[in-house]
């Protein structure tokens, strides 16, 4: 590790003009939640890359993601469970860290022209910072506008998307602490997020004596799998950041899940599609009644970011590295006078999701079908864009075990996964107990106030 500490807490200017990632952190806090930063230093591997590690080519679906957005998580942790002192901890996980990012080596080089990641062990940047306020502030009432304030730097507007991670370590004023991390959608997807933050959990828990845990270690097989192309390609182009959405919090408890799947009768739907039917119908409903000019919203789709790993033959491992996913997108569902029921689109959603198979994925990205891979791709952006049909993005994080994550002083009070701020895009989570589902829904403002009063949804769900 190297670095430096800034002994005052204060930031000196010379630190921030060698860093441009700070000028971009420090020019979007506008909320009324305050960071102040105490220290910036560098986490390096703790033992270097080998030579023939150095040239990480990315895949083809890595290719495809988004290239100007991370996947922000922050974990929260009560000051009744933390047993040790600030520095202490900071100590903890940055050596755990160090330890990780031998085995994790890309996540600490510098992405090269949509090609490769040069694994130079630049290292990833870690922040510390207090934040003047007690944690129950932000688990009372969880703002995303609030919360970016707890990453290194903006994830969906960073100043030099080459970077591959980040990680902030925020110190509340009751001695609570939440760890802001940041993982670039080049090379890593909500799988391997987990997985990463697991291994690094493990490791800050157990590895204080002498005998030293090894996780699992990471598979980088994607690029084999699925061979780079020269391909620019950027399907969130023009979505990111529109000034008029909003993001909010729906929480689904068991009861209320249980209830909502007696709905569908013999259907008998998983919590994810009884959910993702819901808020498509409500959604569906909010854009008919907010309509400026009171006409029908005349068509809708869906789609659904589906894990390809236990899909692939034979299935590949939890621990593959990489974005193993692929977008399943529902046919154009017409709609009229009324809106379809939640049974027929549950059956959509259904089937929408069960076509991503072995024989697709290989047809799709191994044979001779990407062109109309791409030319689909781009038909849905321009339906969405050009056509105005609304499509709705899912993206079930329910399986991933981020509560599960004890660095040493217990599990997480709250996960949070910030939300995106793309129009009609749903992040489906986990509550802690595991019972339940937390969405992060994010919609234009207006269709929001039709959206959070829809009576049906107020039957099963709270803000």
């Amino acid at each position: 590790m190297k670095g430096r500490e800034e002994g005052d807490g204060v930031l000196v200017l010379a630190s921030v003009l060698r860093n441009p990632i700070l000028i971009q952190k420090f020019s979007y806090k506008k909320m009324t939640l305050k960071t102040e930063i105490v220290s910036i230093e560098t986490t390096e591997p703790s033992s270097p890359t080998p030579n023939h590690l150095r040239h990480f080519k990315i895949s083809l679906l890595d290719q495809l993601a988004p290239p100007t957005i991370y996947i922000p998580i922050v974990l929260f942790y009560s000051a009744s469970d933390i047993n040790e002192e600030f520095q202490m901890t900071s100590h903890r996980l940055k050596t755990s860290l160090s330890y990780l990012l031998t085995l994790y080596y890309p996540f600490c080089g510098r992405l090269k022209n949509n090609l490769f990641v040069e694994c130079n062990d630049e290292g990833v940047i870690f922040i510390e910072s207090k934040v003047p306020t007690n944690l129950s502030h932000i688990l009372t009432n969880p703002q995303v506008d609030e919360m970016k304030e707890l990453f290194p730097f903006n994830p969906y507007n960073p100043n030099d998307p080459s970077i591959n991670m980040g990680v902030q370590l925020n110190q509340f004023s009751c001695g609570g602490i939440g760890l802001g991390v940041c993982f670039s959608h080049k090379i890593a997807d909500g799988t391997t997020a987990a997985a990463f933050l697991n291994a690094w959990a493990s490791i800050a828990k157990f590895n204080d004596g002498e005998d030293k845990l090894v996780p699992p270690p990471p598979q980088w097989d994607a690029a084999l799998l699925f061979p780079p192309r020269n391909i620019e390609m950027d399907i969130t182009r023009g979505m990111v950041g529109h000034k008029n959405i909003v993001t909010k919090r729906f929480i689904f408890n068991a009861t209320n899940l249980s209830r909502l799947r007696e709905k569908f009768g013999s259907f008998n739907p998983t919590r994810v599609e009884a959910v993702t039917a819901l808020i498509w119908k409500s959604a569906l409903e909010a854009a008919k009644a907010s309509s400026e000019v009171q006409t029908l919203v005349q068509a809708s789709m869906v789609s659904h970011a589906v894990n390809i790993r236990n899909r692939m033959e034979p299935p590949l491992s939890k621990h593959a590295v990489g974005n193993l996913w692929q977008q399943a997108i529902s046919p154009l569902v017409e709609v009229n006078d009324e809106v379809v029921s939640l049974l027929e689109l549950a059956d959509i959603i259904r089937n929408t999701v069960k076509k991503i198979d072995a024989d697709y994925i290989i047809s799709k990205f191994q044979g001779d079908g990407f062109p109309k891979i791409i030319e689909s791709i781009r038909e849905a952006n321009s339906m969405v864009a050009e056509k105005g049909i609304s499509c709705y993005g899912f993206s079930s994080w329910t399986r991933f075990a981020f509560y599960g994550n004890d660095f040493g002083w217990g599990k997480p009070t709250f996960v949070c996964p910030l939300g995106v701020p793309i129009k009609n895009v749903i992040i489906l989570m986990a509550t802690k107990d595991g019972d339940g589902i937390e969405a992060w829904v994010t919609l234009t403002k207006l269709n929001m106030v039709e959206f959070e009063s829809n009576p049906e949804l107020l039957q099963f769900t709270f803000i």
